[in-house]
């Protein structure tokens, strides 16, 4: 068997970002039909950590953190492998 290995991405921070925003407007509308909205506040190509902010309804909502790391990070580290950690300010 052979180990899954990551190796280092060659894609710039703002192609990643862009990767990002095309995944999240996949997201939106789903996100937006129960009036939240979601934005990347900042990411850090080093380490993977990808920083949302929860707008509208999702901010403080009790369902914002399964939508966050059940929906929004499951589909970006499947869009963006870049992405390993998503967290919400």
């Amino acid at each position: 068997m052979t180990a899954d290995v990551q190796t280092p991405s060659t894609a710039t921070t703002d192609e990643i970002l862009s990767r990002i925003e095309v995944a999240l407007e996949g997201i939106r509308p789903y996100i937006a039909s129960h009036r939240g909205s979601v934005e990347v506040v900042d990411f850090d190509h080093a380490s993977g950590h990808l920083l949302l902010r929860m707008g509208g309804t999702c901010q403080g909502c009790a369902a914002a953190t399964i939508t966050l790391k059940h929906g929004i990070e499951t589909r970006l580290r499947q869009s963006v492998p870049e992405v390993l950690l998503v967290e919400s300010v």
